[in-house]
């Protein structure tokens, strides 16, 4: 694994807004505009590198799905934090019936640097981003850049197949919703909605667009309706399943669930067992279940334990996105008392390549090794200020 420099091409951020990145520049807290879709670098790896963080991450998934086993058959949803026992009966059901019911992609975040195994640090397995950029605009960079090189990147095909063959589990004869919030001022959630509905499309679904806020609830049929009042049978939403049983309609969205085996009128795509995996406290069960795996960090849900005088650790909130919430504490730091809702993982530090620090989004698709992207940062927390980079396969 290697980082390296090159010019930017003339015209890239037109060139990427035409690939579906319409959000190729951040704005920072001074107000000035600096480059998320960064080619004045790129990183590459060699052949055997790329094997091996496949097969990583087709492990790593499989013990995920271990952890969300056993966290349905020992009751112990109440350490993800779901104690609603309506949700906690819908999350169990949904994991039961998950042979019917259709899912789509993750991504786990990595720590690795080439010289040692991977890191898991989170998996992002319900409302997961930065697949546009990983899909797109960066096999066009290499195509154009390095014709004849290759890239750790079957997304697209990839997500195109998932559809063509779960499509026997929607709902037949209804159009597939898609939706994603409008609170969404970088547009970041409109376009990774707008590039999966369009690989439905590919794969020959019928599909339709809509905002979260222009659901509707029909009194009269109890179902969820379109703005054409049409019923809404098959969604597939960019809206964590937290805000989804938490909101003014959770109830509504509850009575309705479709689970699988005809039950509800409503099926929603990421499936709710998806709960147990897009929760930090995975990181913990992981840990418990897999004591020592090469490929995870220790981790704990009642507080740092021995993390805080050895390796020191990383204080997640169970839920969040974009590294909101985390604190890094060395080890020897001041003892700072747990917190509830938060998982302690041992600390990693990024690997810091002249300054930047990387962290490998290694995404995952009908439950397979799909696909790298590369996100930078400055600081020792991947946030929105992070950076893509491209990659090639050396």
């Amino acid at each position: 694994m290697q980082r390296h420099t090159l010019t930017p091409r003339p015209g890239w951020q037109r060139t990427v807004e035409e690939q579906g990145l319409v959000y190729p520049v951040t704005r920072y807290p001074d107000g000035s505009l600096r480059p998320y879709w960064d080619e004045s670098a790129y990183y590459s790896f060699t052949l055997a590198e790329v094997e091996t963080l496949e097969e990583t991450v087709e492990e790593l998934h499989a013990l995920c799905l271990a952890a969300a086993d056993h966290l349905v058959t020992a009751g112990r949803l109440a350490d993800l934090g779901i104690t609603d026992p309506r949700v906690a009966d819908a999350v169990t059901e949904s994991w039961r019936r998950r042979d019917e019911l259709p899912t789509l992609y993750g991504r786990f975040d990595l720590r690795y640097d080439g010289s040692g195994p991977a890191k898991l640090l989170e998996y992002n397995a319900d409302t997961p981003t930065a697949l546009v950029e990983a899909a797109s605009p960066q096999w066009f960079w290499m195509e154009e850049r390095f014709p004849g090189a290759d890239q750790w990147n079957s997304l697209h095909d990839r997500l195109v197949a998932a559809w063509r063959r779960q499509a026997p589990l929607l709902p037949p004869g209804a159009p597939l919703h898609f939706a994603h919030s409008s609170d969404d001022e970088l547009g970041e959630d409109l376009m990774t909605v707008a590039y999966l509905k369009e690989t439905a499309e590919q794969a020959g679904l019928e599909t339709e667009w809509i905002s979260m806020e222009e659901i509707g609830w029909d009194p009269l049929s109890g179902r969820f309706v379109d703005q054409r009042l049409r019923f809404i049978r098959g969604c597939f939403k960019l809206y964590p399943w937290e805000w989804l049983t938490t909101d003014r309609f959770a109830g509504h969205v509850l009575d309705t669930l479709d689970n699988g085996g005809g039950t509800g009128t409503t099926l929603w795509i990421e499936p709710a067992w998806k709960m147990l995996l897009s929760n930090k406290a995975l990181l913990a069960v992981l840990w418990e279940l897999a004591p020592g795996h090469p490929n995870l960090l220790p981790a704990h849900l009642d507080g740092p334990r021995e993390l805080a005088a050895t390796t020191g650790y990383a204080a997640k909130p169970l839920l969040g996105r974009e590294g909101a919430g985390v604190t890094l504490h060395p080890a020897g730091a001041p003892p700072v008392p747990p917190a509830p809702g938060h998982c302690y993982q041992g600390l990693a530090p990024l690997p810091d390549f002249d300054g930047n620090r990387a962290v490998l989004g290694a995404w995952v698709v009908d439950g397979e090794p799909a696909g790298l992207g590369i996100r930078e940062s400055a600081g020792p927390v991947t946030d929105e200020y992070a950076r893509f980079v491209p990659h090639l396969i050396r």
